[in-house]
């Protein structure tokens, strides 16, 4: 379906054109016109699948064209991460760059600048908040957030948040706006208490589910079954070996990832990190540099698992296994977007045999075993039942197992250009 067959606004076509946006995806085909029609949405959509637009377009839609008061916050999107709100705020511009829709990146991390910035919108009245559940907590308490005429009201990765401990936050800030909205949640799963979540925040929910939980089966996906000591080593060799042009290396922690980035840079390659140590610039520069291909390796932690829009990623290796099958999912699924194809390496050291048998049950198969070289000795042998009791050594040779662009942040009302 092209995206001229929904009924959007002329100035809104004009955005979607000018970012190369032809055909909607199946998410999209789905959600745009049940928004349009002011139902509540509840959408399972795993990472990848064009989700921010599905919610952006129709709600940008409805603001441009129905009546709305331009002193006060339209509309609020809540999401988990700050990575999460620059991404949306960045598609925001561009799909919106020929309206006068205003927005702003509400999250933690920067100056006494950036608050104030943020306090002038909330306070003033701004089209769009995309915010961070304790920044905009903050701002709330100080008594001069604008919320009494939200209409839309957006969670985006809800699973993500409910995991991190931001179910209080969410609500309460639900608290402050107006019983009759609009409102839609998107989530890569559902679990229980998501669903007890949504019937206390929804009205009668049209619910839709896209391909949950399963990669791309466009992604090869093979695991190493290696000892600790052997990881750094195999990560260099499968870096030399193909001149991959855009992998993500994702480490369960901020330790391994600098210890694993320090070597990678002593051995000469393209390389950066990416984790909560980092400051915001720091951290976006990076981003933006690998979205730019003047950087060709990220080794970064979870942050980087789910919501990050990038492009063309050729390789991605869990250095660590997941901590669950959802994790393993919305990391692998950085490669085969936009349906390329894409390859993932998985390290699995015995401690961690044991919980990638579960991602494989989740899988509903096993992930082929690849041999590790020879040059690296003996590795252990795969046997995930046994947990950490796995035998040591016979894993020598084992065969292989089963198978945004210039639009407009907040500055002040009226932004037109």
């Amino acid at each position: 379906m092209k995206f001229t067959e929904f009924g959007l606004d002329e100035r809104l076509l004009e955005g979607i054109d000018s970012m190369g946006y032809e055909n909607a995806t199946p998410v999209q085909e789905q959600v745009i016109v049940p928004i349009l029609q002011g139902k509540d949405i509840i959408a399972s959509a795993q990472t990848g699948t064009g989700k921010t637009a599905a919610f952006l377009l129709p709600v940008i839609n409805k603001i441009i064209t129905e009546p709305h008061d331009a002193h006060n916050i339209n509309a609020v999107i809540i999401v988990p991460t700050r990575e999460l709100a620059v991404q949306i705020a960045q598609s925001m511009e561009g799909l919106s760059y020929f309206t006068d829709v205003s927005s702003i990146a509400v999250y933690g991390g920067g100056d006494g600048t950036s608050f104030t910035t943020e306090k002038k919108a909330l306070s003033s009245g701004v089209d769009m908040v995309i915010c961070t559940p304790g920044r905009m907590i903050a701002h709330l308490n100080m008594g001069y957030v604008k919320m009494q005429a939200v209409k839309y009201l957006i969670l985006d990765e809800a699973d993500r948040m409910l995991d991190m401990g931001f179910y209080d936050d969410i609500m309460k800030i639900i608290s402050f706006l107006p019983k009759q909205r609009q409102n839609l949640l998107f989530s890569a799963t559902m679990p229980m208490k998501m669903r007890e979540m949504a019937r206390k925040i929804l009205h009668q929910p049209l619910e839709i589910n896209i391909a949950i939980s399963k990669p791309p089966e466009q992604i090869v996906q093979e695991a190493f079954v290696v000892y600790e000591p052997q990881k750094i080593p195999l990560v260099k060799e499968i870096l030399r070996k193909k001149d991959f042009q855009s992998v993500i290396v994702f480490c369960s922690k901020k330790v391994n990832v600098k210890q694993l980035s320090n070597e990678l840079k002593r051995s000469k390659f393209s390389i950066e990190e990416i984790h909560s140590d980092l400051e915001q610039d720091k951290r976006e520069q990076v981003l933006q540099d690998f979205r730019n291909k003047k950087l060709k390796i990220l080794v970064a932690t979870d942050i980087l698992s789910r919501g990050i829009d990038i492009e063309d990623i050729d390789l991605v290796i869990n250095y660590d296994v997941p901590n669950d099958g959802e994790d393993y999912v919305h990391r692998i699924g950085r490669t085969a977007r936009a349906a390329s194809e894409g390859t993932a390496y998985t390290f699995i050291t015995e401690k961690e045999q044991q919980k990638f048998g579960q991602i494989e049950e989740l899988l509903g198969h096993p992930v082929t075993k690849a041999a590790v070289p020879e040059q690296f000795g003996p590795t252990p042998a795969y046997n995930p039942r046994a947990g950490r009791g796995a035998p040591r050594g016979g894993g020598r040779n084992h065969p292989p197992r089963g198978g945004g662009g210039g639009g407009k942040k907040y500055a002040g009302r009226n932004p037109k250009r």
